[in-house]
């Protein structure tokens, strides 16, 4: 990790526009259709949480605009990119649980299981501060259609949020919101990212 000249990226008129917006947060909305890693959790015995994670980091690698973040009034560049997923500790709360990401589908499912346990046991935070971490929240016990991140001006990373996935007809669907800071991404990025998640899904194996 690097703190770089913003106006030396492709994110230049970006940052100049929007680092200090009131609200640089932007939003989008997406139906995915899960049914292949459902069939993928369920054979193999892997969580579903697990491999939607993997996905989204397989996805972000492919988009350099996931390489940069905003911190502060800063542009910093990372080499390394981590998933971040919220635990349910033993003390009944929540933790928070960096997991870096490796394309390796079985030591990424390796490092899931060992660094969630411990976080859980130990119920303190696993942060990886060297890598742009993508923020993830899994509600999968309930049916929500979406939710939209507040804007604290702490945490301008990358956010996910779904609930639970529903069988419609002969697919299962998984309503996902994805909040992104306009200095690290346009639109069309994110919904790049977006459609890369679908095919990671689609074309997973084990």
């Amino acid at each position: 990790m690097k703190e770089i000249d913003p106006n030396t990226t492709s994110r230049a008129y970006a940052f100049n526009m929007w680092i200090n917006a009131p609200m640089p947060m932007v939003t989008f909305f997406k139906t995915l259709n899960v049914s292949h890693l459902v069939k993928v959790s369920r054979k193999n015995g892997l969580k579903f949480n697990m491999l939607m994670c993997y996905c989204i980091g397989k996805a972000a690698t492919k988009i350099k605009e996931f390489y940069l973040l905003p911190v502060g009034n800063k542009m910093m560049q990372y080499d390394n990119i981590a998933v971040n997923t919220i635990v349910a500790n033993r003390e009944g709360e929540v933790s928070s649980c960096d997991i870096p990401f490796t394309d390796d589908l079985f030591l990424f499912n390796q490092s899931y299981l060992q660094l969630t346990k411990q976080v859980a046991e130990s119920c303190s935070n696993h942060d990886l501060l060297d890598s742009m971490v993508i923020g993830t929240s899994a509600l999968a016990q309930y049916n929500i259609d979406g939710a939209v991140g507040m804007y604290s001006g702490i945490f301008n990373n990358p956010f996910l949020i779904w609930g639970k996935y529903k069988r419609k007809w002969f697919n299962t669907q998984l309503t996902i919101s994805f909040q992104f800071h306009h200095t690290q991404m346009d639109g069309a990025h994110a919904a790049h990212f977006l459609d890369e998640i679908q095919k990671e899904i689609d074309k997973i194996k084990v």
